[in-house]
This record gives C-alpha cells, structure tokens and sequence, in this order.
C-alpha cells in the first residue's frame, strides 16, 4: 500500500509517534494494509475534555491515513449507563466535527463473548470461582509475592460449565460466582494471575432487556470487541500499558477459538498508549464530575465551570479551538500537567478570527453628553468583525445619554490615567470624542458614588469624519445609549477549584480526614468560581444573539449568549478574556 504524504493526504508536519507507527504498519503491509480504529466510550456520564483528546486522535487518525473510525459503546456494566449519555456523546463527537463510520456497542458481542468463554471452559482455560471478592484479591498476592491457586481452580470442565450456566440465570447472588482465566498466578504482570472475566450482576441492560445476568468484565471484551469489528489499531491511554499482554493474550485465544491461526502477528488490533490530558485547576473523571452534579455543587454536566464538552460549548469555546489546543499539546508516553492558560490562549487565538463585535457595560455608570441635542439619535456603524470583512457591519444607536464602565472614571486621577476625569478626553468607540466637565464632572449620591457624569462632544469628530483623526492622549472606551440598551444578566467564571492539582489534593484530603468524595470536594471547591451580574447593558444587536454566537463584548472578553436567554432577559456567559489572567493567579 502507499504510504506517501501525497497519497496519504498527511499533512507537512513532524509526526507522533502513533503516527509514526501507522505508517510502518500500513507499509509493511499489516491487517492487510487497512487501517481502522474506534472511540469506546462507556455511556455512564458525558464526556469532558480529555475525551476529546482521544476523540481527536481515534477519528483524525483515520481521516488522514484513509481508514475509518467506528464508535462503539463499551455498555458492559449497566449499573451505571443511560441512554441519556448516548445521545449526549454522539452530540458532543458530531459537535466537535468528526463522523463515525459505524456505531457498535459492546453488548453486540454479548452472545459471541459467551460462547467464547464456554470454549475457554472446555479448552480449560476458564474455571467458575465462587470465593468473595476480598479472599480473591489477598491470593492474587503483590508484585513481590506470587499468587496462590483457587481452591476452584481445578474444577471439572463439565461443573464449571453448569456453574456458567448457573450465573446466567438470575438465580445466582452477585458476587458469590465469577469466572476466571486460568492462566498464571505466579506471573509477574498482576493482570495475568487469573483475572475475572465474567461476574454476576442480575440487573436489566439497557439494549438487551433481561437477556443477560451476568455480564464480561471490559480487559475480557475490549481486545476482543475490537478483533469483531476488524480494528488496526487500538488508541488507549497509558493506565492501559500493563493490560496491553492480556490483551494480546485474549485476542489470540479469540484467533484460536476463530481457526484464524495464519500470520497471527500481521492480522490483529494493535494497542498503543499515549498520554492523557491533564488540566490545571481542573477535575476529569466522570465519578468525580456525577458526584458534583449529584451534590448540586454545580448546575449540571453542561455548567460552563465543568470540563465537559457540553460545559465548554455553553460557556463559549469553539470546537476549532479545543482541537487547536489539543494539536498543540500533542502526544507523548508521559503524563503530564498542562496549564489552563495554554488553552484560553488557543481560545481567545481562535475566537479573535470568528467573533462578532458587540458592545457592552458590565458595571455601569451614566454620561450626559450635555450639548448633544436632546431627544436626538443617530446611528452609527460598527464592524462586525475586523478579521473577516465578510462578515459585515451593523447599525448602533447613539444619544445624548449613554452608559459607561464605572472603572473608566475617576474623580481624581493620576496624569497616567488615560480614560475619563475632570478635564479629559476620551474617544468614544465609533462615535466622538468627549470631554468631562471640570467645573461640574459629576453628581454623586450619600455614600459618596458617582451616578452621573457630565461630558461635551465635539461633533466633528464623529468616527469617518475627517475630525476623527485629531490626536488626544486618552483611550477609546466602549459604550451603549441608555435609551436603546437592553438589560441583560452576566455570568463570570473563575476557577472551580482553589488548588492547582484537585486530583492529588482531594486524595490527600480524603486519606487526611477519612471522609468520603463530596466532603473532600466542598473544601477545595472555589466558592468564588461564579459571579453573577444582573445590571448590565448591552446594545440591541448584542441582545438578538442566540446560543452558538460567538461574541467578543469590546475591551472585555468573550461571550455567548446561555440556553437560559430570552427576549425579554438576556443572559451571557463569559468564555475568557482578552488577555490572559491565569499567570497572575498564580
């Protein structure tokens, strides 16, 4: 098969080492020269970010080297499973561009898997276990200290046969059967010394209803799920490293019990590891992220504080951008911690290019432009976006009065304050440049805060004019007319843990306090990870935005507006700001 960049249609770039070891397989001819892999999700939360660094490798993968890509629901424990995560995974794969092949689900294989491990009984390869879970593990001994034998290790095939049976029929009590592999309790890989391959759980499964009571543990079907479907290459993270032999071991005893022994080494699933994303500031782990849903520490998967996929769609983030950042990062066989401000600065690179400029005051304070005529508006025009002259213009309304950042007026301001005081100029962003009154600057009420401020325009130097150009020391501030603004709800987000590494730092809590998960949680948890503005303003083109619009509120940051916004109440989320704050924490 060729393996040229032209015919691959790889892109000119260094390679990673997966990548590196694809194109040694396909030109040395292995699996026929296909290449195939899969996202094996297990439907039992919603994915987070770390997902989509695999999502971004399984799928890319075979879009660069012209395999396919299957989705496959690893649904073997259904204690825990949902059709509700289903549908919120294949949202989230299609939201952040890729296509799968086909979807599969572990249970397709439910049936195959039994007769597999009915043929391991009779070869003797299997043996039915019925000691507790706790005396198991003491005799499976440490890395230093070989295992001991079950006492049921030797079992008769046919008894272990009926016992198999036995766990299926909804008769058996979990956790008094399981079925082992017999393979080595003195190996020095722990995974090899008899691991569970079956267990008894007597619960209803979401696609096959009560068909089944005992279920296959995931090292007993995940190497051979991938064999049935045809998968080249298996993409796992490195937790998996030491369960790559049995899955190997697995997948040939499969090719065995297939007759499928010709060229064993050049027909089967590869696996390969790579390194997890880890965030700073940042909890992944789908039991940790349901125990904060479940203890109402946050709104939902899709809080814009959560890692989740859906969280970051709803606080703002592109897909663009979560790709962007995960290219950056790369693949490497090390674990490491990687700052959340490397992705806000693929964010806000990303956003820069596809964000509409709006106006916005968060924290308001109101400006009288006392030689404006009253009653009189104008409108001007703003772009759109200065990065894609595609994208237009819009209409602004301009009036004698209008609403500023109160942090862009002092009373008494030192000479470097550059934006509005007695006596100063400021530009008017798309408008005029205005001055404060010195005699009269503003009205200020019992305790002291301002509430209104006196300016003058001067009206040649509205923006286009050829006054425009007339040079002044002050800034350009942002604004919105009063009579035109629209009121509208601000959501800001900070970190949602105080310490940098909340994996680390809740198990030494635990282990310190002996508590369980949420109590550990609510003590490193940022109290001050939302806060909720209600009097803001915003102009009337900012408030038409819906859900999936990508805003920069100008001098600010970036925003879109929540799935919680209505006509008459518009609300936004903060997706980050212009200019990076995470540094500063520190």
């Amino acid at each position: 098969m060729a393996t040229t960049d032209e015919n691959m249609n790889v892109e000119k770039r260094s390679l990673n080492f997966i990548e590196q070891q694809v194109e040694k397989d396909l030109a040395e001819g292995k699996n026929g020269g296909r290449l195939q892999t899969r996202f094996p999700p297990e439907p039992n939360g919603y994915l987070h970010i770390g997902h989509a660094k695999a999502i971004a490798l399984d799928f890319g993968i075979a879009e660069r080297y012209g395999g396919i890509c299957n989705l496959r629901f690893d649904d073997t424990n259904p204690i825990k499973e949902d059709t509700e995560y289903i549908e919120n995974i294949e949202h989230d794969i299609r939201w952040l561009g890729f296509k799968w092949a086909n979807v599969y689900y572990a249970s397709d294989y439910f049936q195959e898997l039994w007769d597999f491990a009915v043929w391991l009984i009779k070869q003797g390869r299997a043996y039915v276990d019925e000691q507790s879970a706790e005396i198991i593990a003491q005799q499976k001994g440490t890395t230093t200290r070989p295992g001991t034998n079950s006492p049921f290790r030797d079992r008769p095939v046919e008894e272990n046969l009926r016992l198999f049976e036995f766990m299926n029929s909804g008769e058996a009590t979990p956790g008094t059967y399981v079925l082992r592999a017999k393979i080595d309790m003195s190996h020095p890989n722990m995974h090899f010394r008899d691991p569970l391959i079956y267990r008894v759980l007597n619960i209803p499964h979401i696609r096959t209803g009560n068909k089944w009571n005992a279920y296959p543990m995931y090292d007993f079907t995940h190497g051979q799920s991938d064999f049935l479907e045809g998968v080249t290459h298996s993409l796992c993270t490195l937790e998996f490293v030491e369960h790559r032999p049995l899955y190997d071991l697995f997948v040939t005893w499969m090719k065995e019990y297939k007759g499928e022994t010709e060229n064993i080494e050049d027909n089967r699933p590869r696996q390969t590891e790579f390194n997890k994303l880890n965030l700073s500031y940042t909890l992944m782990s789908k039991r940790n992220l349901l125990a904060l849903v479940q203890a109402g520490m946050v709104s939902g998967w899709d809080d814009p504080r959560m890692p989740t996929i859906c969280g970051f769609r709803r606080r703002g983030y592109s897909p663009e951008s979560i790709i962007k950042f995960i290219d950056k990062i790369g693949y490497t066989t090390y674990d490491a911690l990687n700052e959340m401000a490397l992705l806000e600065s693929a964010v806000r690179d990303d956003l820069n290019t596809r964000a509409q400029r709006v106006s916005a005051v968060l924290d308001p304070v109101k400006v009288v432009i006392t030689n404006y005529p009253e009653g009189q508006t104008e409108e001007l025009i703003a772009v759109n976006n200065p990065e894609n002259e595609a994208d237009g213009t819009h209409a602004i309304e301009f009036g004698r009065e209008i609403w500023i950042e109160r942090e862009d007026f002092m009373r008494e301001a030192e000479k470097k304050f550059l934006r509005l005081a007695p006596g100063k100029e400021v530009r008017l962003k798309n408008a005029y440049i205005i001055k404060c009154d010195e005699e009269h600057p503003c009205d200020v009420d019992e305790e002291g805060r301002v509430t209104t401020i006196y300016c003058t325009y001067d009206p040649e130097t509205r923006s286009g004019l050829p006054g425009a150009n007339r040079k002044i020391k002050g800034k350009t501030l942002h604004w919105v007319s009063c009579a035109h603004a629209v009121k509208a709800e601000v959501r800001l987000y900070d970190r949602l843990w105080k310490v940098e590494n909340p994996r680390d730092e809740l198990a030494a809590v635990r282990e310190a306090q002996n508590c369980d998960n949420v109590t550990g949680m609510r003590q490193i948890i940022n109290p001050d990870s939302l806060t909720v503005l209600t009097t803001c303003y915003v102009e009337p083109y900012a408030a038409t935005m819906q859900p999936g619009d990508y805003l920069q509120f100008q001098r600010i940051g970036y925003f879109m507006a929540d799935p919680d916004t209505t006509a008459e109440h518009p609300v936004f989320n903060k997706t980050v700001g212009l200019k990076d704050t995470w540094s500063k924490k520190k």
